[in-house]
């Protein structure tokens, strides 16, 4: 099953059901009007919503209409909870190199994970606003997932029978500002800006076997102003699944339905050719490429994003069809 939010013009807006091929999609009317209805009521609801997903793949939905990613809001606009983690440690590696120290041990044990804002997250085609281009704009590609309750001292087992949706996410990050933050030893706060979701939030059965043990087997797009620049596997090389994830929250807590996972930044590990370093895979932020460029050549050479810029991200299936739709956005100063 698919759902997005279209814009009504409340906080909130309109659940719509969205067909397999993302061409279609019909008011969830009658059954529900937002998602954390359907996230509170789960097993009363959602075989009601696939119901009419499967009505609608049919071609058989009396009121359908045609689906248009640039009316929806992020699938759940606000949250209860936003926590994003650091599940590929080649990232951390890549970043601890570039800056030559060890990454400690307990890093490979012991998720890395922050909390972020979940009042106002961005749609799939809105704008990036930043007051200044010295901030450092960066893109970040990731999974995300949506939760159902799941209970406090939950095993990451237990966990994964709580995720109820999945959805892509660009996790912005404003590099400049993020080392004075983490210099007082309280995690980031202003140097991490509204998030923005794919069109569609997707049901793990949607996904066939690229769902495997809480990972997602699937390359994930970053286009970069017109330029693929990421096309890296969001399976392999994740270290911890979101079951661990989910799992590392409910330690101390409850975790509730609403809750959003992030795996953070999805990364690959280099390969050697001919004795030499490479990244075929590319990137999934530029921060990560400019580590690579630290390490390769002793200094950055990339540049973060300015005013005008674009960003693509987005994850296609086995059949070449776009999953969750794109995420493109703009970077954009702010309105005068």
């Amino acid at each position: 099953m698919k759902l997005a939010t279209y814009k009504d013009g409340s906080r909130d807006g309109q659940l719509v059901v969205v067909s397999r091929d993302l061409a279609s999609a019909h008011y969830a009317t009658g059954i529900a009007s937002r998602l954390q209805q359907v996230l509170d009521d789960w097993n009363f609801l959602a075989p009601q919503l696939n119901d009419l997903y499967e009505t609608l793949n049919q071609g058989k939905a009396r009121h359908a209409f045609a689906f248009d990613p640039a009316l929806c809001m992020a699938p759940l606009p606000r949250a209860y909870q936003w926590a994003d983690g650091s599940a590929y440690i080649n990232h951390v590696e890549l970043v601890r190199a570039a800056r030559h120290s060890e990454v400690p041990e307990t890093f490979y044990t012991d998720p890395l994970m922050y909390q972020g804002g979940s009042d106002d997250f961005l749609g799939p085609r809105d704008d990036v606003v930043v007051p200044s281009e010295d901030f450092g704009i960066d893109f970040e590609a990731e999974i995300a997932v949506i939760t159902g309750d799941v209970r406090m001292g939950c095993t990451p087992e237990q966990a994964l029978d709580g995720i109820r949706l999945l959805m892509l996410a660009n996790d912005v990050s404003l590099r400049h500002l993020i080392p004075a933050e983490l210099a007082k030893g309280f995690g980031f706060f202003q140097s991490k800006p509204a998030t923005a979701f794919s069109p569609v939030a997707v049901t793990p059965d949607e996904l066939g076997d690229a769902w495997q043990g809480g990972r997602l087997h699937r390359p994930l797009l970053s286009t970069w102003n017109g330029r693929q620049v990421g096309m890296c596997d969001a399976g392999p090389e994740m270290t911890f699944h979101f079951g661990q994830l989910i799992a590392h929250i409910g330690k101390t807590r409850n975790v509730r339905a609403g809750s959003i996972v992030g795996s953070g930044t999805v990364s690959n590990r280099a390969v050697e050719i001919d004795g030499r370093k490479t990244w075929p895979k590319g990137y999934s932020c530029i921060a990560e490429q400019r580590c690579i460029e630290t390490i390769l050549h002793g200094e950055p050479s990339t540049e973060f994003m300015k005013f005008g810029d674009t960003i693509r991200i987005e994850m296609p299936g086995k059949d070449g069809q776009s999953i969750f739709g794109a995420i493109e956005q703009k970077i954009a100063a702010p309105a005068a």
